[in-house]
């Protein structure tokens, strides 16, 4: 059993996904320890302890130590079982970070997975679903995953009930992805949205979000607005965000998000998300900081030499390679310094679904 000590790092909840992730595909067990230790609120909140449930169901795993605001975790999985499942976080907890856990193994189970989730779509400390599905599924599609997501209904905090629902089906193995530099930007896109608010917040975001990427050079964008008429949203909660991602010439896609809150401006939101685009398009990277940490595990498992640069690294980068590097017995080389752009290279297991380390 490898033991993981969750302090660690940034000593979050990302060595928590990222650990029984990583366990699920590798059938190795972990002890988990000092979860969540640099958090103001340590141990498994609700969002958590769904998460590991989860995953529990996908691979018949022997669980020790799942209650709220537990710091040590015992997960013994078995193998990945496709099938239909279903998780109901009961609070605003954030549903992409579930599904960041869920989709690694997935893609090495013995037949498709369909899972529904319901709680965050568009919650603060998360990629919003809008992302997952336009930033991070193309690119790890490059590698061969063979996923969808759909958003369901949003759910915003602190009411949450957004519903999410995912298809992904098995792969043998993934390839190596190489995304040196974005090259030029063929267009942006983005969406705009609100819920049980006027419409005009989520017009007013896209406006602003277009003036602000017009006066850097960038002519072509294309801002879809969503919003709902009040006497038929669906949703419990108002809410309201804006997500917008830069597709380059090289195939690289580019992404930043703000979510809006009572008393913030929406051209301030707008504002916000379009600032961290362009600071990252300004650096030229083939990733960006967000999709960086995302892709780390994807990388360790494909096979061949993956190679990417990053608009920035992060210390969440930085603690998954390391937790990554010590289940799955790869090495990663790393050139730069947290907080700015940096290389990252690792030749990959070629890990296929009847193997098993």
């Amino acid at each position: 059993m490898i033991a993981i000590d969750g302090a660690m790092g940034e000593g979050g909840g990302a060595i928590l996904r990222t650990a029984l992730a990583l366990s699920a595909v590798s059938m190795r067990p972990v002890h988990i320890y000092n979860i969540r230790a640099k958090r103001p609120n340590p141990g498994l909140a609700p969002q958590h302890m769904h998460g590991v449930k989860a995953l529990g169901s996908l691979t018949g795993a022997k669980i020790e130590g799942l209650r709220l605001r537990s710091t040590e975790l015992r997960f013994e999985p078995g193998a990945v079982k496709g099938g239909r499942y279903r998780v109901d976080i009961g609070t605003a907890g954030s549903i992409t970070l579930i599904l960041q856990a869920l989709m690694p193994a997935a893609a090495f189970a013995d037949g498709p997975v369909e899972v529904e989730i319901t709680g965050g779509s568009d919650v603060p400390m998360s990629p919003p679903v809008d992302y997952l599905i336009n930033v991070t599924l193309p690119t790890l599609r490059k590698m061969g995953y063979d996923g969808e997501v759909i958003r369901v209904r949003r759910g915003h905090y602190p009411r949450g009930g957004g519903i999410v629902q995912a298809v992904i089906r098995p792969v043998r193995k993934l390839s190596a992805i190489r995304m040196i530099e974005l090259g030029r930007v063929v267009g942006i896109k983005g969406i705009s949205h609100c819920v049980k608010l006027p419409e005009h917040i989520a017009t007013r975001m896209a406006h602003a979000a277009k003036l602000a990427l017009l006066r850097a050079g960038y002519a072509d964008v294309d801002i879809e607005i969503e919003a709902y008429d009040p006497a038929k949203d669906p949703h419990l909660g108002p809410g309201a965000g804006i997500t917008l991602w830069a597709e380059g010439e090289s195939g690289s896609i580019i992404g930043a998000s703000a979510l809006g809150r009572p008393g913030k401006p929406a051209e301030e939101v707008a504002r916000e998300a379009a600032k961290v685009l362009l600071k990252q398009l300004g650096t030229g990277c083939g990733m960006d900081r967000y999709l960086t940490d995302q892709l780390i595990p994807y990388m360790a498992l494909a096979e061949g030499t993956s190679e990417i640069t990053s608009a920035e690294l992060t210390s969440h980068a930085l603690t998954n390679i390391a937790l990554v590097e010590r289940i799955l017995d790869v090495k990663f080389e790393v050139d730069g310094q947290i907080g700015q752009p940096g290389r990252i290279r690792v030749e990959g297991l070629g890990f296929t679904r009847p193997q098993r380390l």
